[in-house]
C-alpha cells in the first residue's frame, strides 16, 4: 500500500527554483488583496458618523447667546461646490439595522433676546421605499500578475457603489451655508452694489448681509399646487390681511420657486386664512372652528399621502403664513403643523405657542388699494410739532388704559378714542414724532408699519410680542418699547428721550422702512425677501439626514 503522506519541508527540497518562487508569491498576493478589500471598507472610507459638528453650539445642544451678534472668525467669499464634490462630503451617520429617516434639529438663533434657543423635538419618521437618490462610485485600481493558473486571476478592478439621496446633498449645501455666515467676521462683508446692511438696527450686519446672501443662491421653495381658488393659491392684496395674498402670488411667480420637490429647501402649504375664513367660517353652528380646522387638515392629508416629503420630516421642513387672528389656532388642526411645521404669522403672540427659534413674525400692513402709493413719506423730525399720536377703538385690555390716563389730557399727548371731524390719520402720523402702537384684541397691529412709512417712531406697548424680522433688527434702536404698567409715565418716559437721540432713532426708522415696504415686482430686501429670509433662518434651524449605512 502506498503511503501519500509527506514529512514537513519535504516538497520544498524536491521542488525546483521557480515552483518554490510561486508558492512564496501566491500568500503574499492573496494576503494582499484582502488586505485591499479590507481598507476600501474601513480605512479608506469617505464617510463617517458623527456628522455635523456644529462650532457655535454648546455642548446642550442650544444656540451660542451671541448669535448674530458675535461672529468673529475671517470672512471669505462663499462659491457652492461642484454637486460632485458635495456628494463626497456628504457623510452618513450610522445607526441601527435598516433605512431610516431621521428628522434632527438643532437651534441656530441669530439674536438670542428676539428669538431664545428653543429644542425642536421631532420623532423619526419612515422614509420612502421609492425615494430618489444620487449615485457615485469609488474605485479603487490594482494591478494584479495573471497566475500560471488561467483559472486563478485576481479581480484587476474593486469597487463600492454608494447611493447619496437629494436630501443628503442638500443638506451639504445647507451646512456650508451655516458654516459661511458663521465664519463672516463682525464688521466685514461681502461686496454687494445694491444694498449692504450696516448700522446698529442690526444685531449683526455682516452675518445678515451673508446670510441674504446665502438665501439667495441656495433657497428653493417648492409650493404644492393641489387646491383650487379661492381657499389655495389665492388671498386678499389689500386691507390689513394683504400680506397674505401678496406672499403667495410673488412667491409662486418668483425665481425661488422650484418645480422640482427634490431641489426644495422648504415647502409652502399655499392655503390662506383670510379666505378659510371669509368662504368656510358658519357662525350659526356650534362648533365653528372644525369646518375651518378640517379643511387644512384634509389638505396636508393629501399631500403627504400623494408626496414622501411631510412624512419625511413629520413637517419640520415645510411652512404656512397667515395675517389673520385665527391663523395659530387654525395651525394646531394638526399636532405636526403646530409643533414642527414653521408658521409665519402677524400674530406672534409667545402666550399662545409662538416660538421665535421656529416660527416667524410677520408685519401686518394696511394696503387699502393693494399699493403704497402715498404711503411713504413725511416731513423731517424739525416739522414735527406733536410729542406723540393714537388714535383707535377700545379693542382688548391695553387700549382702555391707555385712553383712560391720556385721552383729552394734555396738548403734547394727541391720544383719541375718535379723531375729531375734518383731521387726518395719515397727517397727524406725519405731524407726530412718536406714534403709539398699542395691542387690540391680538398683538399685531398695521400701526407699526404705518409708524416706519410716515417717518414716525413706534411706540410698542405690547404683551408677549414679537416684533418682525427681530431674528435680525434691533427694534430697541429704532422704536421706544413701554410696558403696559409705565403707561402712566408715557410722556416722561418720551420727554426723556434726548433731541439727538430721537433724531438718530427717525433716521434708523427710515432706514429699516426699506425692509417693509411693498413692491411689484418685488425688490431685494423688501419685506418679501426679508420673510423668505426669516424662513431660511428657521430651516437653517434643523437638519433632516438619512440613516443609511448600507
Amino acid at each position: 500500500m502506498e503511503v501519500c503522506q509527506n514529512r514537513p519541508g519535504s516538497w520544498w527540497k524536491t521542488s525546483s527554483s521557480s515552483a518554490r518562487l510561486l508558492w512564496f508569491i501566491v500568500p503574499l498576493m492573496v494576503v494582499s488583496v484582502m488586505v485591499v478589500l479590507s481598507s476600501s471598507k474601513s480605512s479608506n472610507r469617505v464617510f463617517a458618523s458623527n456628522f455635523y459638528p456644529w462650532g457655535w453650539f454648546s455642548d446642550s445642544g442650544y444656540a451660542a447667546t451671541a448669535g448674530f451678534r458675535n461672529s468673529s472668525r475671517s470672512s471669505g467669499e462663499f462659491v457652492p461646490a461642484a454637486e460632485d464634490e458635495l456628494r463626497h462630503k456628504v457623510r452618513v451617520v450610522g445607526g441601527g439595522g435598516g433605512e431610516r429617516e431621521k428628522a434632527l434639529s438643532l437651534d441656530y438663533s441669530p439674536q438670542s433676546t428676539a428669538a431664545p434657543p428653543l429644542a425642536i423635538h421631532v420623532r423619526e419618521a419612515e422614509p420612502p421605499g421609492d425615494e430618489s437618490t444620487v449615485e457615485f462610485m469609488i474605485t479603487k485600481k490594482t494591478n494584479v500578475s495573471t497566475l500560471f493558473n488561467s483559472t486563478h486571476v485576481l479581480p484587476t478592478n474593486s469597487s463600492i457603489n454608494r447611493r447619496f439621496t437629494n436630501l443628503q446633498v442638500l443638506e451639504a449645501r445647507l451646512q456650508q451655508a451655516r458654516a459661511s455666515i458663521k465664519d463672516t467676521q463682525s464688521g466685514g462683508g461681502a461686496f454687494d452694489s445694491d444694498y449692504v446692511p450696516t448700522g446698529p438696527i442690526y444685531w449683526n450686519p455682516s452675518a445678515f448681509h451673508r446670510s441674504y446672501l446665502e438665501m439667495e443662491k441656495q433657497l428653493r421653495v417648492y409650493v404644492y399646487e393641489e387646491g383650487e381658488q379661492p381657499i389655495f393659491h389665492n388671498g386678499p392684496c389689500g386691507s390689513i390681511y394683504s400680506m397674505e395674498g401678496n406672499f403667495i402670488y410673488k412667491l409662486e411667480t418668483s425665481n425661488f420657486r422650484t418645480r422640482d420637490p427634490d431641489k426644495a429647501s422648504v415647502f409652502f402649504l399655499p392655503f390662506s386664512v383670510t379666505s378659510i375664513v371669509h368662504f368656510i367660517y358658519d357662525k350659526t353652528i356650534r362648533d365653528h372652528w372644525l369646518p375651518m380646522k378640517q379643511t387644512v387638515k384634509d389638505y396636508v392629508d393629501l399631500v403627504a399621502r400623494k408626496y414622501p416629503y411631510w412624512n419625511r420630516s413629520l413637517g419640520s421642513d415645510h411652512f404656512m403664513l397667515s395675517c389673520h387672528d385665527w391663523g395659530p389656532e387654525l395651525s394646531k388642526s394638526l399636532p405636526e403643523l403646530f409643533k414642527n411645521s414653521i408658521r409665519a404669522l402677524c400674530n406672534a403672540n409667545t402666550s399662545e405657542g409662538f416660538r421665535p427659534s421656529k416660527d416667524v413674525s410677520i408685519p401686518e400692513i394696511n394696503l387699502p388699494g393693494g399699493r403704497t402709493k402715498g404711503l411713504i413719506g413725511g416731513p423731517s423730525p424739525s416739522k414735527r410739532p406733536v410729542l406723540v399720536f393714537f388714535a383707535g377703538g377700545l379693542h382688548g385690555p391695553i387700549r382702555p388704559i391707555l385712553l383712560e390716563h391720556w385721552e383729552n389730557k394734555d396738548p403734547d399727548v394727541q391720544v383719541h378714542k375718535y379723531l375729531p371731524k375734518g383731521v387726518s390719520y395719515s397727517a397727524m402720523m406725519r405731524k407726530s414724532r412718536f406714534c403709539i402702537c398699542p395691542s387690540g384684541y391680538e398683538v399685531a397691529s398695521p400701526r407699526m408699519v404705518e409708524a416706519l412709512y410716515t417717518g414716525c417712531v413706534p411706540v410698542l406697548i405690547k404683551d408677549h410680542y414679537v416684533p418682525p424680522f427681530s431674528d435680525v433688527l434691533n427694534w430697541k434702536s429704532f422704536s421706544v418699547e413701554i410696558p403696559v404698567e409705565d403707561i402712566p409715565n408715557l410722556k416722561n418716559i418720551l420727554t426723556g428721550i434726548s433731541t439727538h437721540q430721537y433724531i438718530r432713532m427717525q433716521r434708523r426708522g427710515v432706514t429699516a422702512r426699506r425692509h417693509f415696504e411693498v413692491n411689484l415686482p418685488p425688490k431685494r430686501y423688501d419685506v418679501f425677501h426679508m420673510t423668505l429670509h426669516s424662513i431660511w433662518l428657521r430651516r437653517l434651524n434643523i437638519r433632516l439626514h438619512d440613516v443609511d449605512d448600507s
